[in-house]
């Protein structure tokens, strides 16, 4: 039977209305349009995932209650975040995120541009005014590597010559970073020891990869899925089904795929040849399995804490990230 995110929530519920609350209050501004725009930003924000393992990660390394630097380590973390998909869609000249106007589409780019530079001091002052240093420097070594991490699939996206090692570095670091340092953030903002961090940090990555390797696969799947058909072959984008399967294809085949995916101009017959080439040479499969992998690793990391609630929620949220259907 399939767990709803509210009843995964249940054991931090009123944990996440508190958040709602404070992180409302954090992004409050004096200048009318900015804290227009603020506004706009909080009422559309999504499942808030991101501070759920922060707060069940705190919980089963000892914060519980939680205190206070979990709180403020999961607005950080929601601030800097939030001021890269400000920045992105600025980068990739999007209109829509989730749906909906993107800032850049209602306010153009050069406030586009101010806001996400905002909440980047935003979250700067509030771990500075409470001087939470470290939660600082994880959150701030995640913002360096999913930078990193965009520029070396901008690199490699212009040749298309991305190996599998290439390819999970840059999904190490432009999604698995982001989820290992909430983990990482909610074990030290509860005081946790190093080794524990660490330990919370690298199962947040191996969450992180299972996650993006589940967003792959949606664009290999039906209309329903809600992620357009496609989309990343449309955008000349190397994901772990095509890669699997240009490695199992003879030169010729491997020359006319690469060239339907440079060349594809968003025809869909060019983009379908390319996902029923992926099909037929197990792609899918491949992806699936490594996947399953990274999750059952992730498991196997959880389990080394102690059981609670918290913990199977923990692996609730797990399941729910790579079992979604959109």
């Amino acid at each position: 039977m399939k767990v709803s995110l509210d009843q995964i929530q249940a054991p931090i519920a009123a944990d996440m209305e508190e958040f709602e609350r404070k992180f409302r209050a954090s992004m409050q501004s004096r200048v009318m349009l900015l804290d227009k725009i603020m506004g706009y930003i909080v009422k559309r924000k999504g499942k808030q995932i991101r501070p759920m393992f922060v707060f069940f990660t705190a919980k089963i390394c000892g914060g519980d209650p939680l205190p206070e630097a979990t709180f403020r380590g999961a607005a950080l973390i929601e601030l800097l975040h939030t001021a890269t998909l400000v920045h992105d869609d600025v980068v990739d000249e999007s209109n829509y995120r989730r749906g909906f106007f993107s800032i850049n589409a209602l306010w153009k780019n050069k406030i586009a541009v101010l806001v996400g530079d905002y909440l980047l001091s935003k979250g700067l002052l509030l771990s500075l005014e409470h001087d939470d240093y470290d939660l600082l420097k994880i959150v701030s070594n995640a913002v360096r590597e999913l930078s990193e991490g965009e520029l070396l699939q901008i690199e490699k996206a212009r040749r298309l010559d991305i190996t599998e090692d290439v390819y999970f570095e840059i999904i190490r670091q432009k999604t698995a970073s982001l989820i290992a340092s909430c983990c990482a953030v909610g074990a030290s903002s509860a005081g946790a020891d190093k080794a524990t961090i660490e330990r919370a940090r690298l199962f947040g990555e191996k969450v992180g990869i299972a996650f993006q390797i589940k967003d792959d696969l949606f664009d290999y799947g039906t209309d329903e899925i809600g992620k357009p058909v496609g989309i990343d072959i449309k955008e000349k984008k190397m994901t772990l089904p095509l890669i699997y399967a240009l490695q199992q294809a003879d030169w010729l085949t491997k020359r006319r795929v690469i060239f339907n995916v440079q060349n594809n101009d968003g025809r869909k017959d060019r983009v379908q040849a390319v996902i029923d080439f992926v099909k037929k040479s197990g792609g899918l499969d491949y992806a699936i399995a490594t996947m399953q992998r990274y999750r059952d690793e992730a498991l196997t990391l959880l389990r080394n804490f102690p059981e609670s609630p918290s913990r199977t929620s923990l692996e609730q949220l797990i399941n729910y990230t790579i079992e979604r259907e959109k």
